[in-house]
């Protein structure tokens, strides 16, 4: 499958910015079974410095400076992206829970893809005891760690309802795990969580997923969004898991970034010399090739590259 991703983030102040600095991590990345044919980056206004770096985890990041005053800011990416990944192993395969756990803190190494990075706490997903308690049901004894993170991940499809008013990006691990409801966000976090409090290493994946127009309707532009999910060593590589949809990752999730929590992958963050309230405005286009592209989106691709 090749899709056309369109990611457009629009900031609107009240009064003008005199100065921003931000990190963008907006291109998808390449390898876990996708390859980036197309990028481009548009931003307005034009930043007086752009620099690209390879952070830890192998993200390219596009640091900018923009020191012209502005009351909008306008940052557009578009990309071009094959996906063909290997079907999923099979339910409760590959080594025991117990030996996963052992295996990741004792191996060698500090390379990206290493376990022991995602095995311990993070920025956003402190280790929280009742959290621990919830997963270790999905986990007796001698069970796959493969086949208990599977069990734990239809268990949050299950048992938490998809509520994009109950949290915010700020809402506590703890808070949203009690309320039993949030947005992909908060689930990936709580999965993680508990795999983390059994030892077992689990990463955050930002990208996107392809939706499905009702039949008989047309693809309305910018109606599609961000999305997370859980990538999980389970001994012999990792394995993605989609707890909001309960399903693993297929070739209808493209990756954009992974890390050690949302912080780590965030696709816009800095800082602006301003006073007053902002608004923001995120419009975000999965098409797959051979569907009507939104209007602009096919052009503005071309024309950017």
């Amino acid at each position: 499958m090749i899709y056309t991703l369109r990611h457009l983030t629009t900031y609107r102040y009240t009064r003008p910015v005199r100065f921003a600095r931000c990190a963008l991590r907006l291109r998808p990345r390449d390898g876990e079974g996708q390859t980036v044919l197309e990028s481009a980056l548009t931003i307005s206004p034009d930043p007086s410095l752009r620099v690209v770096r390879r952070d830890y985890f192998g993200l390219d990041v596009v640091s900018v400076t923009i020191d012209a005053p502005h009351t909008e800011l306008r940052v557009e990416a578009l990309s071009r992206v094959r996906v063909e990944r290997d079907p999923l192993p099979a339910p409760e395969s590959g080594p025991a829970w117990e030996m996963v756990r052992d295996r990741a803190v004792t191996g060698r190494g500090l390379d990206p893809d290493r376990p022991v990075h995602f095995q311990f706490p993070s920025v956003r997903v402190p280790l929280v005891p009742a959290v621990t308690d919830y997963a270790r049901a999905s986990f007796p004894p001698g069970r796959s760690a493969y086949g208990g993170a599977v069990d734990l991940m239809r268990r949050i499809r299950a048992d938490f309802t998809f509520d994009s008013k109950a949290t915010t990006v700020h809402t506590p691990l703890a808070e949203a795990f009690a309320l039993r409801a949030g947005v992909c966000q908060d689930f990936t976090h709580i999965m993680i969580a508990g795999l983390r409090g059994l030892g077992l290493p689990a990463a955050y994946v930002s990208g996107y997923l392809r939706t499905i127009p009702p039949a008989g309707r047309p693809r309305l532009r910018g109606a599609d969004a961000s999305h997370a999910w859980v990538s999980v060593w389970c001994g012999e590589g990792w394995i993605g898991l989609d707890p909001t949809n309960g399903i693993g990752m297929c070739d209808d999730h493209i990756v954009v970034a992974r890390g050690r929590d949302y912080t780590d992958v965030s696709p816009i963050d800095g800082i602006v010399s301003a006073s007053g309230p902002q608004k923001l405005k995120v419009e975000v286009d999965v098409v797959p090739d051979g569907e009507p592209m939104p209007e602009h989106t096919e052009t503005a691709l071309a024309a950017s590259t």
